[in-house]
């Protein structure tokens, strides 16, 4: 089968969606790969790499199945073939007209992020490999804004107190975040309303912070789900009291399909003391802090609150190599023989494959 890459165009991304190694396996497994000129050279992979990898340099946009990872433009959409494969990241849920135009040129159209969490589908798990690169990414942020070392270090000047960090959500990114945190020398804690990772957080050397009254708010694939006011209330109240004696916060908590739910609210910001940091990780999808801007610093009463976007870009080689493995063996639970072969009683495909046959088929 013929595989094209294209390269991403939107502004400030520098992924792309295979890389060398991942082109010369599929390469040996007997696709072709065409590549666009300059695609990889952002995320450090040369033209000539992807030539000794075995791939041809030419126009990806005429290829069966074309990798992506960020959405296409609607010009881009318009350069695909008739009945073409489309994979990558693409949000479907929130660009109906994007969805429509693709059905209508017969495309069909993966987006990964709908993933199931699954034991079969980690290891085409998009969203887990580039949340590692967030969480890892959003504690240097945090280290190189708040005006404080990391680790306690003992000086000829004295002693210096390590710095408290909080992490907000411990999912891939959170335990990526207090990984990182805790490898930086940092006293961190761990917050989530799912009991069950406690012992995650723990096991990295953090203190778990449980509420009083331990709410279950574990929902399907083991996201967290959204809470009732009166629990959502408790859990505001609850984390005011931890997030005033932090020197960092970082907020990774999402719920899937909703807007991302407000965790650190103004009041908390401003107990919080001057010169302290925030990092919020769910600033696309509104925020867990009630501050933040995406992709605007903001300074409230001596308190910075970053809002990142898209921070896995900004690790492109590390971010690639991930997200081009996924891919590849994506690719291989729906090709089969050379041939684009659905199995729509299969709920990887059945997730991911939101326009196929002219239609639109995301719910």
């Amino acid at each position: 089968m013929k595989l094209g890459v294209p390269k991403e165009t939107l502004a400030g991304e520098r992924r792309v969606a295979l890389v060398p190694d991942t082109v010369a396996k599929l390469v040996k497994e007997g696709h072709a790969v065409v590549v666009e000129p300059g695609a990889g050279v952002a995320a450090g992979f040369t033209d000539e790499a992807y030539r000794t990898a075995g791939a041809s340099l030419g126009d990806p946009w005429a290829a069966e199945v074309v990798c992506k990872v960020q959405k296409p433009s609607q010009a881009e959409a318009g350069k695909l073939r008739d009945g073409a494969a489309l994979v990558g990241l693409f949000q479907a849920a929130t660009n109906p007209d994007l969805m429509q135009q693709l059905a209508g040129r017969r495309v069909t159209t993966f987006s990964l992020e709908r993933l199931p969490r699954i034991t079969r589908a980690q290891s085409m798990d998009v969203l887990s490999s580039q949340a590692s690169a967030a969480g890892y990414k959003a504690v240097l942020l945090a280290a190189e804004t708040v005006p404080k070392f990391f680790p306690m270090l003992v000086t000829a000047a004295g002693t210096l107190s390590p710095a408290r960090v909080l992490v907000l959500g411990a999912g891939v990114a959170g335990l990526q975040a207090i990984a990182t945190a805790r490898r930086l020398g940092a006293i961190v804690s761990g917050f989530d309303v799912r009991a069950a990772v406690k012992e995650q957080v723990e096991s990295l050397g953090a203190k778990f912070l449980a509420m009083e009254e331990q709410v279950q708010a574990e929902g399907a694939g083991g996201y967290a789900k959204e809470l009732s006011a009166d629990q959502h209330q408790r859990e505001l109240e609850f984390l005011a009291r931890n997030v005033k004696d932090a020197d960092v916060v970082i907020t990774t908590a999402a719920i899937p399909g909703k807007r991302a739910p407000v965790l650190v609210t103004r009041a908390a910001v401003e107990a919080m003391r001057p010169g302290s940091v925030i990092v919020d990780l769910a600033a696309e999808t509104g925020g867990n802090c009630e501050l933040t801007q995406a992709g605007t610093p903001v300074v409230h009463q001596g308190v910075t609150i970053l809002g990142p976007v898209n921070l896995p870009a900004t690790l492109p080689l590390h971010a690639s190599q991930m997200y081009a493995r996924n891919v590849a063996t994506f690719l291989a639970h729906i090709v089969k023989d050379g041939k684009l072969q659905l199995d729509f009683a299969d709920e990887i495909t059945k997730a991911t494959c939101v326009t196929h046959d002219g239609k639109v088929l995301t719910s």
